[in-house]
């Protein structure tokens, strides 16, 4: 395979909207190095890890695998690296993670095979292909080759590059892949997310663009996400104008809505109960993140920097020790840990008990008052409620 090939290739790829997360182990080492000289490389890679030592490994997956060198770590690592380019694309990016691993020629002889294994996952597919290479007919240096090769075709086909049909390793015939594909509709994609195998999946309604957001006035589509999350059963007047306003406070940043399918003290939602909701999303032309974290402090992780639009019932919640197991100390230390994510809280003033009451109505710690920004009343205030709503039509 001649190197104007890997470059077409490359580039192809580089001009796609598709973003990556490797994870590769054991080989297909000068696949970065052609993914990352070609002009563009920043277009498509978020983030590159290369898990050498088994430990590394481990706490990459979180578990130790039945086996380091296998298809199921392969797919494994895929899936982490999905969950990765997840939370570092831009919002509404196609992302692909790309695992790999292999054992090749080494420093002594191996009684095993020389093999590889490699999986690419997407929102809607898995796919996974094993080769074994014919043991003696390369140096070092030609396996990293046929197994980068192979490598890069993977990643050219997850990104939907239409020429790579073209593009052909240097495998003998008698090194023929086993392949497998799996691939995933809406429904399996939610149940997945509720099940915690994936972290999060985004609906951008709003096509991820710079675009005109509630008032006419044009927003950034920045990595920074403004993010009001609820229930949203239903998404009323009184939410978008929320958003609105706190965006008009953010020099930069993304607005979206979250909805988390799993609820501390409730059943998680159901694959139908999520779509419905969805629907509201998709009429108001507003982006949501379906999600599997219902505390802040989790969605602090899953989306850090972020700013977060809440209530000012919700601000007290977050500060009451009751929901710490009682504990002033756990609560300061959860927070904290809110605060070096990056993450603020924009506090919209809130209906509590017949009473309306804004941010300067609660003793915010003296450690924690930065993170908290209050949504002056000139600029919103809305009394509605979802529950009202609920209940005016007898649900």
């Amino acid at each position: 395979m001649t190197e104007s090939l890997i470059r077409s290739v490359v580039e192809a790829i580089h001009s796609t909207p598709t973003q990556a997360v490797l994870y590769f182990s054991g080989g297909a080492s000068q696949a970065l190095g052609w993914l990352a000289s070609v002009p563009g490389a920043s277009n498509t890679l978020l983030e590159v890890i290369v898990p050498y030592s088994r430990m590394s490994l481990i706490q990459l997956l979180g578990k130790a695998p039945v086996q380091f060198t296998s298809k199921e770590t392969a797919e494994d690592m895929a899936l982490a690296a999905y969950n990765r380019a997840l939370k570092l694309s831009k919002p509404g990016s196609p992302v692909v993670g790309v695992g790999f691993t292999g054992s090749l020629v080494t420093t002594h002889p191996k009684l095993g095979d020389h093999r590889f294994h490699l999986s690419t996952r997407t929102s809607n597919r898995l796919w996974s292909s094993s080769v074994t290479l014919s043991k003696g007919l390369r140096s070092r240096e030609q396996e990293e080759r046929v197994s980068s090769q192979v490598l890069l075709k993977a990643i050219a086909d997850a990104c939907n590059v239409s020429n790579s049909t073209f593009f052909a390793s240097d495998l003998t015939e008698h090194e023929i892949s086993t392949e497998r594909e799996q691939c995933f509709d809406e429904d399996q994609e939610l149940e997945q997310l509720i099940n915690g195998k994936i972290c999060f999946r985004i609906y951008p309604f709003s096509n991820g663009k710079i675009h005109q957001c509630f008032t006419g006035t044009q927003t950034s589509s920045g990595e920074r996400k403004v993010i009001l999350s609820g229930s949203f059963n239903p998404l009323h007047d009184g939410h978008l104008k929320l958003l609105e306003v706190a965006m008009s406070l953010c020099s930069d940043g993304y607005p979206c809505f979250e909805l988390s399918a799993v609820n501390a003290d409730k059943p998680p939602l159901t694959v139908a109960q999520i779509k419905d909701r969805v629907k509201q999303f998709e009429k108001a032309g507003q982006t949501v993140i379906i999600s599997n974290q219902p505390y802040f402090y989790k969605k602090a992780e899953l989306f850090p920097g972020s700013a977060f639009v809440i209530g000012a019932d919700t601000a007290a919640r977050l500060i009451n020790p009751k929901y710490y197991g009682g504990s002033y100390e756990n609560m300061i230390e959860t927070l904290l840990r809110c605060k070096i994510t990056g993450s603020t809280f924009l506090v919209g003033g809130r209906n509590m008990d017949g009473v309306f009451k804004v941010l300067d109505d609660f003793n915010i710690p003296d450690e924690l008052k930065d993170m908290f920004i209050s949504i002056p009343t000139d600029k919103f205030r809305m009394d509605i409620s979802s529950t009202e709503i609920r209940k005016s039509r007898g649900l």
